[in-house]
Protein backbone atom coordinates (compact mmCIF):
# COMPACT_ATOMS: atom_id res chain seq x y z
CA UNK A 1 0.00 0.00 0.00
CA UNK A 2 1.09 3.44 -0.43
CA UNK A 3 2.50 5.87 1.98
CA UNK A 4 0.94 9.02 0.16
CA UNK A 5 -2.37 10.11 -0.70
CA UNK A 6 -3.52 8.65 -4.61
CA UNK A 7 -4.84 10.85 -6.88
CA UNK A 8 -8.39 10.61 -8.38
CA UNK A 9 -8.93 9.52 -12.09
CA UNK A 10 -9.09 12.25 -14.71
CA UNK A 11 -11.44 12.57 -17.48
CA UNK A 12 -11.31 14.53 -20.82
CA UNK A 13 -14.06 15.52 -23.95
CA UNK A 14 -14.24 17.00 -27.20
CA UNK A 15 -17.35 17.80 -29.53
CA UNK A 16 -14.83 19.18 -32.11
CA UNK A 17 -17.88 21.11 -34.50
CA UNK A 18 -14.94 22.75 -36.16
CA UNK A 19 -12.72 20.01 -36.82
CA UNK A 20 -9.78 22.33 -36.09
CA UNK A 21 -7.13 19.58 -36.21
CA UNK A 22 -6.28 16.17 -34.95
CA UNK A 23 -8.89 15.62 -32.11
CA UNK A 24 -6.77 13.22 -30.18
CA UNK A 25 -3.78 15.64 -29.80
CA UNK A 26 -6.18 17.88 -28.38
CA UNK A 27 -7.66 14.82 -25.42
CA UNK A 28 -3.88 14.18 -25.07
CA UNK A 29 -2.63 17.53 -23.77
CA UNK A 30 -5.78 17.85 -22.23
CA UNK A 31 -4.87 14.21 -20.20
CA UNK A 32 -1.35 15.56 -20.23
CA UNK A 33 -2.52 18.82 -17.58
CA UNK A 34 -4.77 15.97 -15.36
CA UNK A 35 -1.75 13.49 -15.44
CA UNK A 36 -1.54 14.34 -11.20
CA UNK A 37 -5.07 12.53 -10.80
CA UNK A 38 -3.96 9.35 -11.77
CA UNK A 39 -0.81 7.66 -12.91
CA UNK A 40 -1.68 3.78 -13.74
CA UNK A 41 -3.71 4.18 -16.80
CA UNK A 42 -4.33 5.88 -20.02
CA UNK A 43 -7.07 6.10 -22.64
CA UNK A 44 -8.57 7.44 -25.45
CA UNK A 45 -11.57 6.88 -27.47
CA UNK A 46 -12.58 8.94 -30.80
CA UNK A 47 -15.67 8.34 -32.68
CA UNK A 48 -15.18 8.75 -36.79
CA UNK A 49 -18.67 8.75 -38.31
CA UNK A 50 -20.38 6.59 -35.67
CA UNK A 51 -17.13 3.79 -35.58
CA UNK A 52 -15.37 3.95 -32.31
CA UNK A 53 -11.78 3.34 -31.95
CA UNK A 54 -10.19 3.04 -28.61
CA UNK A 55 -6.12 3.44 -27.55
CA UNK A 56 -5.63 2.45 -23.78
CA UNK A 57 -3.17 0.67 -21.54
CA UNK A 58 -1.29 1.03 -18.57
CA UNK A 59 1.12 3.86 -18.02
CA UNK A 60 1.44 7.47 -18.08
CA UNK A 61 -0.32 9.40 -21.14
CA UNK A 62 3.15 10.08 -22.51
CA UNK A 63 3.97 6.63 -22.08
CA UNK A 64 0.37 5.00 -23.63
CA UNK A 65 0.58 7.30 -26.56
CA UNK A 66 2.86 8.48 -29.61
CA UNK A 67 2.26 10.99 -32.34
CA UNK A 68 1.79 7.81 -34.51
CA UNK A 69 -0.83 6.34 -32.47
CA UNK A 70 -2.76 9.97 -32.05
CA UNK A 71 -2.63 10.23 -35.68
CA UNK A 72 -4.81 7.45 -36.51
CA UNK A 73 -7.19 8.64 -34.26
CA UNK A 74 -9.38 10.96 -36.29
CA UNK A 75 -13.38 12.03 -35.61
CA UNK A 76 -15.74 14.45 -34.19
CA UNK A 77 -16.08 13.86 -30.86
CA UNK A 78 -13.18 11.95 -28.38
CA UNK A 79 -12.65 11.49 -24.85
CA UNK A 80 -10.28 10.40 -22.70
CA UNK A 81 -9.21 9.20 -19.44
CA UNK A 82 -6.79 9.02 -16.79
CA UNK A 83 -6.54 6.25 -14.27
CA UNK A 84 -6.34 5.43 -10.42
CA UNK A 85 -7.60 2.28 -9.21
CA UNK A 86 -9.81 2.54 -6.28
CA UNK A 87 -12.17 0.09 -7.78
CA UNK A 88 -11.49 -3.18 -9.35
CA UNK A 89 -7.65 -4.44 -10.30
CA UNK A 90 -5.04 -2.36 -11.57
CA UNK A 91 -5.03 -4.22 -14.64
CA UNK A 92 -5.32 -3.51 -18.89
CA UNK A 93 -8.67 -4.64 -19.04
CA UNK A 94 -10.15 -2.15 -16.25
CA UNK A 95 -7.95 1.14 -18.18
CA UNK A 96 -10.46 3.58 -19.57
CA UNK A 97 -12.75 4.34 -21.41
CA UNK A 98 -15.02 1.88 -21.41
CA UNK A 99 -16.54 1.36 -24.47
CA UNK A 100 -19.51 -1.59 -25.11
CA UNK A 101 -21.24 -2.44 -28.73
CA UNK A 102 -24.99 -3.29 -28.01
CA UNK A 103 -27.93 -3.23 -30.34
CA UNK A 104 -28.31 0.44 -30.67
CA UNK A 105 -24.65 1.09 -31.62
CA UNK A 106 -21.63 1.83 -29.55
CA UNK A 107 -21.25 3.49 -26.27
CA UNK A 108 -18.33 4.76 -24.70
CA UNK A 109 -17.77 6.39 -20.72
CA UNK A 110 -15.09 7.50 -19.17
CA UNK A 111 -15.67 8.02 -15.00
CA UNK A 112 -14.47 9.43 -12.27
CA UNK A 113 -15.61 8.54 -8.74
CA UNK A 114 -16.76 5.52 -7.15
CA UNK A 115 -20.10 3.97 -7.37
CA UNK A 116 -21.08 2.95 -3.53
CA UNK A 117 -23.46 0.58 -4.52
CA UNK A 118 -21.60 -1.00 -7.30
CA UNK A 119 -21.59 -4.07 -6.36
CA UNK A 120 -25.12 -4.64 -5.52
CA UNK A 121 -25.46 -3.26 -8.81
CA UNK A 122 -23.39 -5.74 -10.41
CA UNK A 123 -25.15 -8.62 -8.98
CA UNK A 124 -28.35 -8.01 -9.90
CA UNK A 125 -27.10 -7.66 -13.57
CA UNK A 126 -24.86 -11.19 -13.28
CA UNK A 127 -28.18 -12.66 -11.89
CA UNK A 128 -29.83 -11.59 -14.98
CA UNK A 129 -26.89 -13.09 -17.23
CA UNK A 130 -24.86 -10.35 -17.61
CA UNK A 131 -21.05 -10.86 -18.11
CA UNK A 132 -18.68 -8.67 -17.22
CA UNK A 133 -15.51 -8.57 -18.47
CA UNK A 134 -13.74 -6.14 -16.01
CA UNK A 135 -13.97 -5.71 -12.23
CA UNK A 136 -14.30 -1.71 -12.76
CA UNK A 137 -17.54 0.20 -12.08
CA UNK A 138 -17.77 1.83 -15.08
CA UNK A 139 -18.96 -0.89 -16.43
CA UNK A 140 -21.83 -1.68 -14.44
CA UNK A 141 -22.42 2.40 -15.45
CA UNK A 142 -21.70 1.61 -19.41
CA UNK A 143 -24.33 -1.86 -18.79
CA UNK A 144 -26.99 0.53 -17.18
CA UNK A 145 -27.23 2.89 -19.34
CA UNK A 146 -26.97 0.25 -22.48
CA UNK A 147 -29.86 -1.69 -20.78
CA UNK A 148 -32.24 1.76 -20.31
CA UNK A 149 -31.04 3.11 -24.17
CA UNK A 150 -32.97 0.16 -25.55
CA UNK A 151 -36.31 1.27 -24.10
CA UNK A 152 -35.73 5.37 -24.35
CA UNK A 153 -36.19 7.32 -27.21
CA UNK A 154 -32.01 8.73 -26.84
CA UNK A 155 -29.30 8.18 -25.17
CA UNK A 156 -29.87 11.16 -22.83
CA UNK A 157 -33.18 9.70 -21.35
CA UNK A 158 -31.48 6.73 -20.80
CA UNK A 159 -29.02 8.81 -18.95
CA UNK A 160 -31.37 10.08 -16.80
CA UNK A 161 -33.35 6.73 -16.05
CA UNK A 162 -30.00 5.43 -14.86
CA UNK A 163 -29.11 8.69 -12.40
CA UNK A 164 -31.25 7.58 -9.41
CA UNK A 165 -29.63 4.05 -9.74
CA UNK A 166 -26.37 5.16 -8.90
CA UNK A 167 -25.17 5.88 -5.13
CA UNK A 168 -22.05 7.72 -4.52
CA UNK A 169 -19.75 9.81 -6.37
CA UNK A 170 -19.67 10.22 -10.42
CA UNK A 171 -18.25 12.47 -13.03
CA UNK A 172 -19.09 11.08 -16.06
CA UNK A 173 -18.23 11.77 -20.11
CA UNK A 174 -20.35 9.59 -22.12
CA UNK A 175 -20.42 9.23 -26.23
CA UNK A 176 -22.83 7.84 -28.23
CA UNK A 177 -22.60 7.84 -31.84
CA UNK A 178 -23.65 11.50 -32.35
CA UNK A 179 -23.27 13.03 -29.14
CA UNK A 180 -21.20 14.08 -25.75
CA UNK A 181 -22.78 14.05 -22.55
CA UNK A 182 -21.31 15.13 -19.33
CA UNK A 183 -22.99 14.31 -16.01
CA UNK A 184 -22.03 14.91 -12.50
CA UNK A 185 -23.43 13.25 -9.51
CA UNK A 186 -26.41 15.64 -7.35
CA UNK A 187 -23.57 16.71 -4.31
CA UNK A 188 -21.01 17.45 -6.99
CA UNK A 189 -18.20 15.53 -4.60
CA UNK A 190 -16.17 14.89 -8.06
CA UNK A 191 -15.36 18.33 -10.08
CA UNK A 192 -16.46 18.80 -14.08
CA UNK A 193 -16.24 21.69 -15.93
CA UNK A 194 -16.82 23.26 -19.22
CA UNK A 195 -14.80 25.20 -22.10
CA UNK A 196 -15.26 26.32 -25.74
CA UNK A 197 -12.58 26.35 -28.27
CA UNK A 198 -14.10 28.37 -30.88
CA UNK A 199 -17.30 26.44 -31.34
CA UNK A 200 -16.23 23.47 -30.06
CA UNK A 201 -17.70 22.18 -26.73
CA UNK A 202 -14.78 20.10 -23.92
CA UNK A 203 -15.46 18.62 -20.77
CA UNK A 204 -12.83 18.27 -17.67
CA UNK A 205 -12.35 17.37 -14.51
CA UNK A 206 -10.27 20.65 -14.06
CA UNK A 207 -9.99 23.92 -15.81
CA UNK A 208 -6.40 23.76 -15.93
CA UNK A 209 -6.52 21.20 -18.83
CA UNK A 210 -8.47 24.07 -21.16
CA UNK A 211 -5.59 26.85 -20.72
CA UNK A 212 -3.13 23.90 -22.18
CA UNK A 213 -5.47 23.61 -25.38
CA UNK A 214 -6.07 27.18 -25.40
CA UNK A 215 -9.99 27.22 -24.27
CA UNK A 216 -11.54 28.95 -22.40
CA UNK A 217 -13.61 27.88 -19.19
CA UNK A 218 -17.11 28.57 -19.29
CA UNK A 219 -18.55 27.04 -16.40
CA UNK A 220 -18.60 24.21 -14.09
CA UNK A 221 -21.00 21.66 -14.74
CA UNK A 222 -23.66 21.83 -11.50
CA UNK A 223 -24.12 18.71 -9.39
CA UNK A 224 -26.73 16.76 -10.50
CA UNK A 225 -26.42 18.44 -14.10
CA UNK A 226 -26.60 16.31 -17.07
CA UNK A 227 -25.08 18.40 -20.17
CA UNK A 228 -25.70 16.87 -23.77
CA UNK A 229 -23.72 18.34 -26.95
CA UNK A 230 -25.33 17.22 -30.26
CA UNK A 231 -24.13 19.21 -33.80
CA UNK A 232 -27.45 21.46 -33.01
CA UNK A 233 -25.97 22.92 -29.89
CA UNK A 234 -26.13 22.35 -26.23
CA UNK A 235 -29.08 21.37 -24.05
CA UNK A 236 -28.90 21.17 -20.28
CA UNK A 237 -31.51 18.82 -17.73
CA UNK A 238 -31.29 19.96 -14.36
CA UNK A 239 -34.07 17.48 -12.96
CA UNK A 240 -31.59 16.30 -10.42
CA UNK A 241 -29.92 19.88 -9.83
CA UNK A 242 -31.07 21.78 -6.21
CA UNK A 243 -28.75 20.07 -4.08
CA UNK A 244 -26.42 22.69 -2.09
CA UNK A 245 -23.92 20.23 -2.92
CA UNK A 246 -20.49 18.00 -1.44
CA UNK A 247 -17.65 18.37 -3.19
CA UNK A 248 -14.59 16.45 -1.78
CA UNK A 249 -12.62 19.32 0.32
CA UNK A 250 -9.18 17.19 -0.19
CA UNK A 251 -9.58 18.36 -3.57
CA UNK A 252 -8.70 22.26 -2.40
CA UNK A 253 -6.04 20.21 0.13
CA UNK A 254 -4.70 17.93 -2.22
CA UNK A 255 -6.02 16.61 -5.80
CA UNK A 256 -6.48 19.17 -7.84
CA UNK A 257 -3.71 21.33 -9.36
CA UNK A 258 -3.26 24.83 -7.85
CA UNK A 259 -4.18 26.34 -11.16
CA UNK A 260 -7.22 24.96 -11.76
CA UNK A 261 -10.59 27.24 -10.56
CA UNK A 262 -13.22 24.51 -8.98
CA UNK A 263 -16.71 25.57 -8.68
CA UNK A 264 -15.74 29.25 -8.28
CA UNK A 265 -13.01 28.43 -5.62
CA UNK A 266 -8.85 28.85 -7.03
CA UNK A 267 -7.17 26.04 -5.63
CA UNK A 268 -4.21 27.80 -4.68
CA UNK A 269 -5.76 30.42 -2.87
CA UNK A 270 -7.62 27.70 -1.20
CA UNK A 271 -4.67 26.50 0.18
CA UNK A 272 -2.69 29.55 0.91
CA UNK A 273 -5.65 30.05 2.94
CA UNK A 274 -5.28 26.56 4.97
CA UNK A 275 -1.60 27.83 5.45
CA UNK A 276 -2.60 31.16 6.78
CA UNK A 277 -5.66 29.69 9.34
CA UNK A 278 -3.24 27.02 10.29
CA UNK A 279 -0.69 29.77 11.21
CA UNK A 280 -3.35 30.94 13.51
CA UNK A 281 -4.63 28.01 15.08
CA UNK A 282 -0.87 26.94 15.73
CA UNK A 283 1.62 28.97 16.05
CA UNK A 284 5.62 28.18 16.26
CA UNK A 285 8.81 29.53 17.03
CA UNK A 286 11.02 28.99 13.84
CA UNK A 287 13.59 30.13 11.65
CA UNK A 288 12.27 29.04 8.12
CA UNK A 289 9.23 27.66 7.00
CA UNK A 290 9.03 25.21 4.37
CA UNK A 291 6.35 22.97 2.73
CA UNK A 292 6.28 19.42 0.97
CA UNK A 293 6.55 19.32 -2.57
CA UNK A 294 3.99 19.70 -4.00
CA UNK A 295 0.72 20.29 -2.42
CA UNK A 296 2.18 21.48 0.83
CA UNK A 297 4.10 24.52 -0.86
CA UNK A 298 0.60 26.48 -1.51
CA UNK A 299 0.04 26.31 2.35
CA UNK A 300 3.19 26.76 3.60
CA UNK A 301 3.78 29.54 1.91
CA UNK A 302 0.27 30.68 3.33
CA UNK A 303 1.98 29.79 7.23
CA UNK A 304 4.64 32.42 5.81
CA UNK A 305 2.96 35.10 5.63
CA UNK A 306 0.90 34.77 8.34
CA UNK A 307 3.00 34.40 10.87
CA UNK A 308 6.00 36.50 9.65
CA UNK A 309 8.60 33.31 9.65
CA UNK A 310 10.38 33.58 6.38
CA UNK A 311 9.55 30.70 3.44
CA UNK A 312 11.97 29.22 1.89
CA UNK A 313 13.11 25.87 -0.29
CA UNK A 314 14.17 23.01 2.48
CA UNK A 315 13.01 19.82 0.23
CA UNK A 316 14.21 19.19 -3.47
CA UNK A 317 11.25 16.86 -5.67
CA UNK A 318 12.93 14.46 -8.02
CA UNK A 319 10.16 15.64 -11.03
CA UNK A 320 11.31 12.60 -13.10
CA UNK A 321 9.11 9.74 -10.91
CA UNK A 322 5.78 9.67 -12.36
CA UNK A 323 4.51 7.07 -10.48
CA UNK A 324 3.96 6.94 -6.45
CA UNK A 325 6.08 4.26 -4.68
CA UNK A 326 4.20 1.23 -3.27
CA UNK A 327 6.94 -0.74 -1.29
CA UNK A 328 6.51 -3.65 0.97
CA UNK A 329 9.41 -3.28 3.30
CA UNK A 330 10.23 -0.15 5.90
CA UNK A 331 13.92 -0.14 4.16
CA UNK A 332 12.26 -0.18 0.69
CA UNK A 333 10.18 2.99 1.69
CA UNK A 334 12.90 5.15 3.41
CA UNK A 335 14.66 4.34 0.00
CA UNK A 336 11.90 5.29 -2.11
CA UNK A 337 11.59 8.65 -0.12
CA UNK A 338 15.00 9.46 -0.86
CA UNK A 339 14.71 8.96 -4.16
CA UNK A 340 11.85 11.33 -4.31
CA UNK A 341 12.99 14.11 -2.22
CA UNK A 342 16.65 15.50 -1.36
CA UNK A 343 16.88 17.94 1.19
CA UNK A 344 18.50 21.73 0.60
CA UNK A 345 21.03 21.34 3.77
CA UNK A 346 22.25 25.17 3.05
CA UNK A 347 18.75 25.81 3.79
CA UNK A 348 18.05 23.82 6.90
CA UNK A 349 21.39 23.61 8.43
CA UNK A 350 21.23 24.86 11.87
CA UNK A 351 17.54 25.78 11.44
CA UNK A 352 14.32 25.54 13.16
CA UNK A 353 12.15 24.60 11.01
CA UNK A 354 8.29 24.10 10.25
CA UNK A 355 7.30 22.00 7.99
CA UNK A 356 4.10 22.46 5.94
CA UNK A 357 2.12 19.18 4.40
CA UNK A 358 -0.72 18.69 3.26
CA UNK A 359 -2.04 15.14 5.16
CA UNK A 360 -0.95 12.45 7.04
CA UNK A 361 -2.25 9.02 6.14
CA UNK A 362 0.39 6.06 8.21
CA UNK A 363 3.25 8.37 8.89
CA UNK A 364 6.19 6.73 7.86
CA UNK A 365 6.42 9.07 4.35
CA UNK A 366 6.66 12.13 7.07
CA UNK A 367 8.45 10.31 9.96
CA UNK A 368 11.56 9.37 6.82
CA UNK A 369 11.29 13.22 5.62
CA UNK A 370 11.63 14.89 9.62
CA UNK A 371 14.35 11.91 9.39
CA UNK A 372 16.09 13.64 6.28
CA UNK A 373 15.96 17.04 7.50
CA UNK A 374 17.94 16.50 10.40
CA UNK A 375 20.17 14.39 9.04
CA UNK A 376 20.98 17.63 7.00
CA UNK A 377 21.18 19.76 10.73
CA UNK A 378 17.81 21.25 11.06
CA UNK A 379 17.45 21.58 14.64
CA UNK A 380 14.30 21.51 15.64
CA UNK A 381 11.28 20.48 13.17
CA UNK A 382 7.58 21.00 13.94
CA UNK A 383 4.89 19.65 11.58
CA UNK A 384 1.75 21.83 10.69
CA UNK A 385 -0.43 19.90 8.31
CA UNK A 386 -3.32 21.76 6.18
CA UNK A 387 -6.02 19.33 6.71
CA UNK A 388 -7.80 18.13 9.97
CA UNK A 389 -6.98 14.40 11.30
CA UNK A 390 -7.82 11.34 8.64
CA UNK A 391 -10.00 9.16 11.10
CA UNK A 392 -12.97 8.13 8.37
CA UNK A 393 -12.27 6.32 4.98
CA UNK A 394 -13.49 7.65 2.00
CA UNK A 395 -15.84 6.11 0.00
CA UNK A 396 -16.07 8.41 -3.12
CA UNK A 397 -12.54 7.93 -4.96
CA UNK A 398 -9.54 9.26 -2.45
CA UNK A 399 -7.44 6.20 -1.47
CA UNK A 400 -8.27 7.08 2.19
CA UNK A 401 -8.05 3.39 3.85
CA UNK A 402 -9.78 1.75 6.68
CA UNK A 403 -9.74 3.24 9.67
CA UNK A 404 -7.37 0.37 11.27
CA UNK A 405 -4.45 2.00 8.91
CA UNK A 406 -5.01 5.15 9.51
CA UNK A 407 -2.18 6.64 12.26
CA UNK A 408 -4.45 9.45 13.59
CA UNK A 409 -7.25 6.42 14.74
CA UNK A 410 -3.98 4.15 16.31
CA UNK A 411 -2.14 7.05 17.90
CA UNK A 412 -2.65 9.68 20.17
CA UNK A 413 -1.32 13.27 19.06
CA UNK A 414 1.41 13.22 21.15
CA UNK A 415 2.69 9.25 20.29
CA UNK A 416 2.06 10.39 16.74
CA UNK A 417 4.61 12.83 17.15
CA UNK A 418 6.86 10.82 18.54
CA UNK A 419 6.36 8.34 15.78
CA UNK A 420 7.21 10.27 13.07
CA UNK A 421 10.14 12.48 15.03
CA UNK A 422 9.22 16.06 15.29
CA UNK A 423 9.41 18.79 17.94
CA UNK A 424 5.86 19.54 17.52
CA UNK A 425 2.33 18.76 15.84
CA UNK A 426 -0.30 20.29 14.91
CA UNK A 427 -3.45 20.14 12.19
CA UNK A 428 -5.98 22.31 10.83
CA UNK A 429 -9.39 21.83 12.54
CA UNK A 430 -12.34 20.77 10.99
CA UNK A 431 -14.45 24.00 12.11
CA UNK A 432 -11.81 26.02 10.19
CA UNK A 433 -11.58 23.69 6.88
CA UNK A 434 -14.67 24.87 6.02
CA UNK A 435 -13.49 28.55 5.47
CA UNK A 436 -10.29 27.89 3.56
CA UNK A 437 -12.63 28.06 0.51
CA UNK A 438 -14.97 31.49 0.86
CA UNK A 439 -15.52 31.52 -3.23
CA UNK A 440 -16.96 28.30 -3.55
CA UNK A 441 -20.20 27.85 -4.47
CA UNK A 442 -21.23 24.67 -3.48
CA UNK A 443 -20.60 23.36 0.32
CA UNK A 444 -17.93 20.23 0.74
CA UNK A 445 -18.05 16.66 1.98
CA UNK A 446 -15.68 16.16 4.93
CA UNK A 447 -16.51 12.34 5.87
CA UNK A 448 -12.65 11.32 6.32
CA UNK A 449 -12.07 14.06 9.21
CA UNK A 450 -16.37 13.60 10.52
CA UNK A 451 -17.34 10.25 9.27
CA UNK A 452 -20.72 12.36 7.91
CA UNK A 453 -21.10 12.01 4.46
CA UNK A 454 -23.31 13.43 1.53
CA UNK A 455 -24.99 10.08 0.75
CA UNK A 456 -25.36 6.32 1.99
CA UNK A 457 -22.08 4.60 2.28
CA UNK A 458 -20.71 1.07 3.03
CA UNK A 459 -19.69 -0.02 6.54
CA UNK A 460 -16.25 0.00 6.14
CA UNK A 461 -13.18 0.10 3.77
CA UNK A 462 -12.34 -3.52 3.21
CA UNK A 463 -13.37 -4.64 0.29
CA UNK A 464 -12.51 -2.65 -2.51
CA UNK A 465 -14.88 -4.55 -4.98
CA UNK A 466 -17.72 -3.28 -2.86
CA UNK A 467 -16.88 0.36 -3.95
CA UNK A 468 -17.29 2.49 -7.53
Amino acid sequence: MSENIKDECGVFGIYDKSRLGNIAQQVYFGLFALQHRGQEAAGIAVNNDREITLVKNMGLVSEVFNDSILAKLNGEIAIGHVRYSTTGNNTPENAQPISVKYAKGNLTVSHNGNITNAKELRDKLEAKGAIFHTTSDSEVISYLIAIQRLKSKSIEEAVEKVFPMLQGAFSLLIMSPRKLIAVRDKYGIRPLCMGKLQDNVIFASESCAFETIGATFERDVRPGEIVIVTEDGIESNEKYCGHSGGLCIFEHIYTARPDSVIDGQGVNEARMNAGKMLAKIAPADADLVIGVPDSGLPAAIGYSHASGIPYGVGLIKNRYIGRTFIQPTQAMRERSVALKLNTLKSNVEGKRLVMVDDSIVRGTTLANIIKLLKRSGAKEVHVRISSPPFIYPCFFGTDIPSRKDLACNNYTMEELRQKIGADSLAFLDVKTVDKIAPDSKVTFCKGCFTGKYPCKVPCEKDDKNILG
